[in-house]
């Protein structure tokens, strides 16, 4: 009965938080539950402060009927983006409203990035005036593989069974999520963008590395050991461009953003810097030499995309990250023709390529909404409080 009635909360919790107000008529109906249990749980929850009244909506004849949210207040959450030369942290309420966020460099190695983790948690505590005791958990996307005890390993930047769940934990009493960069990114835009409402979908994310997060009927699918998703390392071309990976052909030597900036600076004699890609996106008229690097790198994602399309058959693609957005915002009718060239043309045609709604600190907001999932999971119990207490 315990776990049926944490079950119920967390139903109704749920319902609320990716819903938006409802009364209690409305919730009886999506949750299946009774009206007196919606009663009698949103009732504890009112006491505990997790839910709040919020407005009153005119009923077919009778009283008007009192909406429900849950509460903002209740609680904070932290999320970060771990990149390869900085970190971005940033704070939200429950209503994900953004009430803080810093930014700080790092050199890349563990030791540094996790003390930089820890200080912008500090800042972003500092910076919003709320009691630590208040924040329900600090989530952190980061790049490469991680297992669900929050070991790092990425081969790229030279990660190799990074602790870096346990680093953290050390410096702090706030609960720690450590998670896939891709996947962060794919929650956000599952819960708050370009795919809400979508049960099959891979969100796809663009920088200097290449990772994708795969959704089954509405769950993110990890795999057995938690690294599904490495898209960018599936081989594009046999015994081609060198990764950083240390294999050869892999699809991030084609389209991540460093490979695409350097194969521009040879084809335009332009000097290669970071700023060199987004820049000749944003050319109004493009040399000729960079026309046809980006020819070949359209047809060498959109065969990436196909790929996806044969294995998962997913309702919907969304090219996310700042170099996906960015050759999305540019190329996008080419992206889906490339696709199409590749793909078979049955789940294709069932497929949506879109790009990513949420900008450039989806991935903080993806990890902040880990503690969320959490809470959300259990009702908003902690694992130890008893139900109606």
């Amino acid at each position: 009965m315990r776990d049926v009635r944490r079950a119920n909360r967390a139903s109704l919790l749920s319902d609320l938080f990716h819903g938006g107000m409802q009364s209690r008529l409305e919730l009886a109906a999506t949750t299946a539950l009774s009206q007196a249990s919606v009663s009698n749980l949103i009732g504890e929850m009112l006491d505990e402060g997790l839910v709040e009244e919020a407005g009153l909506v005119d009923s077919d004849g009778g009283r008007p009927r009192v909406l429900l949210r849950v509460r903002p207040g209740f609680g904070f959450v932290v999320g970060a983006d771990v990149g390869e030369t900085r970190v971005l942290v940033e704070m939200y309420d429950l209503a994900m409203s953004r009430l803080a966020a810093v930014t700080l460099a790092h050199d890349d190695d563990p030791g540094e990035v996790s003390g930089r983790l820890l200080e912008g948690l500090a800042a972003v505590i500092a910076e919003a005036g709320v009691e630590e005791k208040d924040v329900l958990g600090y989530g952190v996307g980061v790049p490469g593989v991680v297992d669900r005890d929050g070991v790092v390993d990425s081969q790229p930047t030279g990660w190799d069974a990074v602790p870096l769940g346990a680093m953290l934990r050390a410096g702090t009493d706030v609960p720690v999520f450590v998670e896939n960069g891709a996947k962060t990114l794919g929650q956000a835009e599952m819960w708050f963008g370009a795919c809400r409402g979508v049960q099959h979908a891979v969100i796809i994310m663009i920088g200097t590395g290449v990772g994708a997060a795969v959704v089954m009927d509405g769950r993110g699918y990890r795999g057995a050991n938690s690294n599904a998703g490495e898209w960018g390392h599936t081989t594009l071309i046999f015994d081609g461009d060198p990764c950083r990976c240390g294999a050869r052909g892999c699809l991030e030597a084609y389209i991540g953003a460093d490979r695409i900036g350097r194969r521009l600076a040879e084809a335009t004699g332009e000097a290669y810097t970071q700023d060199l890609l987004p820049h000749l996106l944003a050319a109004t008229e493009m040399p000729a030499a960079a026309k046809t690097v980006f020819a070949s790198t359209v047809g060498y994602l959109g065969a990436g995309i196909a790929d996806l399309i044969n294995l998962f058959s997913p309702e919907r693609i969304v090219l996310g990250g700042e170099t996906g957005t960015l050759l999305g915002r540019r190329f996008l009718p080419q992206i889906r023709a490339a696709a199409a060239q590749h793909a078979l043309r049955r789940p294709y045609a069932r497929t949506s390529i879109e790009l990513c709604e949420l900008g450039p600190d989806a991935v903080a907001m993806g990890a902040a909404t880990l503690p969320i999932g959490m809470l959300l999971e259990q009702g908003g119990l902690h694992e130890s409080q008893p139900v109606g207490s």
